[in-house]
């Protein structure tokens, strides 16, 4: 199984502390070597970093460690190849256009028998289940309206018919970001911590690093890190609910069930 990261914030805001931690799980704390991606939302744009070596032997995720990329969204992903080669056009996230938005999606499970349904315009590149599933998610989306973004209690309707119909070929824990908010489906695991004023220390449970958010923050900053496993031992985290689609916005939870 593959390793989920994602952060969505009211003010831009670094991921280098939860990105310390969920790095050492690319080949240190856990078995995920088969590559790793990052995209940062800022603004409109996104930028996007992709690696096939091992998260915690990569180059490129040290220089994301290191250069404090402050974002609203940010979405993460580690590899355990299971469906497509160790490849770079394999390596999550994926990023397509949609309504005149960068989309980003990243996935951890196996759709076992999965088959693109051959529409367009979104189409795969690579040979992994997962960009198969995203493309056709996005199509789905772009039936809704194929010009403009629809309202938000429409698009959480077609993620949460689409997750249903996903579930059926296997696990299909999910994070979707569109730079403006971040939607997070937990078929199997899946957990978040939303952190506010007044801010306290957290020890990475990956690494021996602690960091005080009272000293780095203001008052007025909140920030929702999602993970598929808690990132800190000294925090109370929330787990998913088994088929649960949350929206994640400003830095707060959104639950339209």
């Amino acid at each position: 199984m593959c390793q989920l990261l994602a952060m969505n914030c009211n003010t831009p805001t670094d991921i280098c502390f939860s990105f310390e931690g969920f790095a050492q799980r690319g080949g240190l704390t856990d078995q995920h070597t088969d590559g790793w991606g990052i995209s940062f939302f800022e603004e409109s744009a996104c930028r996007s970093f992709h690696d096939t070596l091992p998260a915690a032997q990569s180059p490129i995720a040290k220089l994301i460690k290191d250069y404090p990329i402050k974002a609203l969204n940010v979405i993460s992903h580690i590899r355990q190849a299971t469906i497509g080669a160790v490849e770079l056009k394999n390596t999550q996230p994926y990023q397509r256009e949609l309504w005149g938005q960068q989309w980003v999606f990243a996935h951890n499970g196996d759709l076992w028998d999965y088959k693109f349904t051959d529409s367009s315009p979104a189409r795969p590149i690579g040979t992994s289940d997962s960009e198969a599933v995203f493309c056709d998610l996005l199509n789905q989306l772009r039936s809704l309206n194929p010009t403009t973004e629809p309202d938000i209690h429409s698009i959480y309707n077609c993620l949460k018919k689409f997750s249903s119909q996903a579930r059926s070929f296997g696990t299909f824990n999910f994070l979707l970001s569109n730079g403006k908010y971040i939607f997070a489906h937990c078929s199997t695991k899946l957990c978040y911590i939303v952190r506010q004023a007044p801010f306290h220390e957290a020890h990475l449970s990956d690494k021996d690093i602690s960091i005080n958010f009272s000293t780095v923050t203001t008052e007025d900053d909140r920030v929702a890190v999602i993970a598929t496993e808690p990132l800190t031992d000294n925090e109370e985290w929330t787990h998913f609910e088994k088929n649960q689609l949350l929206l994640f916005k400003h830095g707060k939870v959104l639950n339209f069930e």
